[in-house]
């Protein structure tokens, strides 16, 4: 479904990611772990075109989407859920769900925020609250659901947990199980990186820039290397 080929991403002078290729099968979730810094964050901004790779190419559903308009981006089926949420805390939750419908005809956007509320029965609670004064869990959710309003084909999940308490984690973590049987295909990044490779069949892991790692989720739980840099153990 998605298929990065010699992305090298730069801030200014800054050689952010050198020379990474990595793909996503249809029905997986694939991971990307590493340190604060890696890059992690840059190759999903990349892949959703807010950030641009000097070269290579980067496929998706057998179309080449490097030069894309992150608005087109989405219309095609991939959404991106960024790190820190990114909601409109001064509008209501629902509102908040009916710009996740920009790219998606009028005439069903009730039907598909109802499928949205039968997931997060909490969002339907607070409907018509400030999205800013949602529980981090809240937002984490909204933030998930507001994605969803896109019906998106590739889901990609930009640190879900962070700042999240520990049953709040495994309640995010859930969900992205329950999504993936569902259907939709998903890149997460994640700090967590014990969590994120518990929900992957593959992982990749990134260094300063580059992949140095990539295996099947379980080789990467039981690899000596990995256990020390990012699993504590």
């Amino acid at each position: 479904m998605l298929s990065v080929t010699n992305m090298n991403v730069y801030y200014g002078n800054i050689y952010a990611i050198k020379d990474i290729s990595f793909d996503v099968a249809e029905g997986e979730v694939v991971t990307l772990i590493g340190a604060n810094g890696a890059g992690k964050s840059t190759i999903l901004k990349t892949i959703s075109g807010l950030l641009r790779s000097k070269t290579g190419s980067i496929m998706f559903s057998g179309e080449d989407i490097s030069h894309t308009a992150s608005h087109s981006i989405v219309t095609r089926g991939l959404a991106h859920v960024p790190e820190g949420r990114r909601i409109f805390l001064q509008m209501s939750v629902r509102e908040n769900l009916e710009i996740g419908n920009y790219t998606q005809p009028g005439s069903t956007m009730n039907e598909r925020i109802e499928q949205v509320y039968e997931r997060f029965p909490r969002l339907k609670e607070r409907r018509k609250q400030f999205a800013g004064t949602l529980s981090g869990g809240e937002q984490q959710m909204l933030a998930i659901g507001r994605a969803l309003m896109s019906r998106p084909k590739l889901l990609m999940l930009d640190e879900p947990s962070m700042g999240l308490a520990p049953l709040l984690v495994e309640q995010i973590f859930g969900i992205i199980r329950e999504l993936n049987s569902s259907g939709v295909t998903i890149l997460l990044v994640e700090q967590n990186a014990h969590m994120a490779l518990s929900v992957a069949k593959r992982g990749y892991v990134l260094e300063t820039g580059r992949l140095v790692t990539s295996a099947s989720a379980a080789e990467l739980l039981q690899d000596d290397s990995v256990r020390k840099a990012y699993l504590g153990g």
